[in-house]
């Protein structure tokens, strides 16, 4: 099995999971356009810090024990969906006086940071993942990867097999997210200084986004509650 086989498909797991819409990706484009990209990376960097903390955890078997706790998991909803409508509160302020891309950064730099870590840490989804996902990437075995695609995995059965439990999958994994919040930001930056309406716009629909999973959040913890 190929060396750069198993780090190009860590690259594309860390890539996967860092990339669909939701709120770190929501906060990491408010602050992309309304303070610049390294603002943006910044913000990324909370949310990967996050995902660093419940690696180590997930090898020490400590996020398991959510699982242990029934309440544990409506908690983290209730809690996630509050922060996301407060941070809300803020990306609509950021939509209504922000007129255009301003680089003006906040007198407090480490604010995006601080959203994304404190909003991973009770995201039911990351911990989700690492206690199922994360589990399996680092448990020592192979993991058939194409052979899971719908209707077609037993045509491409064997065609991309990948090492789980190793260092290079696991450094991959890593680089992937990695890499998203570069990109992700350096791209926003670049729109938002060529198009004045473009960071009012972004903040608005993060506020939306933020809102949006805010209530969804609420939603499933109080159910789970009841």
């Amino acid at each position: 099995m190929s060396v750069i086989t198993t780090a190009l498909a860590g690259v594309v797991f860390g890539f996967a999971l860092a990339a669909p819409p939701g709120p770190m990706n929501a906060i990491i484009a408010e602050e992309s356009v309304i303070r610049g990209w390294v603002a943006g990376f910044r913000a990324g960097l909370g949310a990967m810090s996050a995902d660093a903390l419940f690696f180590v955890l997930t090898l020490a078997g400590a996020v398991a024990v959510i699982d242990r706790y029934p309440a544990a998991r409506p908690a983290l909803y209730l809690a996630g969906g509050l922060l996301m409508l407060y941070f809300a509160v803020g990306a609509i302020a950021e939509a209504r006086n922000t007129a255009s891309f301003t680089d003006a950064g906040e007198s407090d730099e480490a604010s995006g940071f601080r959203k994304t870590f404190v909003l991973s840490l009770t995201n039911p989804y990351q911990i989700g993942f690492w206690l199922t996902v994360g589990v399996g990437l680092l448990r020592p075995g192979t993991l058939d990867v194409l052979s899971h695609v719908p209707a077609a995995g037993s045509t491409l059965e064997g065609a991309l097999v990948v090492e789980t439990g190793s260092p290079v999958l696991l450094t991959g994994f890593f680089a992937g997210i990695g890499l998203w919040i570069v990109v992700y930001p350096v791209t926003l930056d670049a729109v938002g200084r060529r198009v004045d309406a473009f960071a009012p716009v972004v903040a608005a629909l993060s506020a939306v986004v933020l809102v949006g999973f805010g209530l969804v959040f609420l939603a499933i913890g109080t159910l789970r509650v009841v």
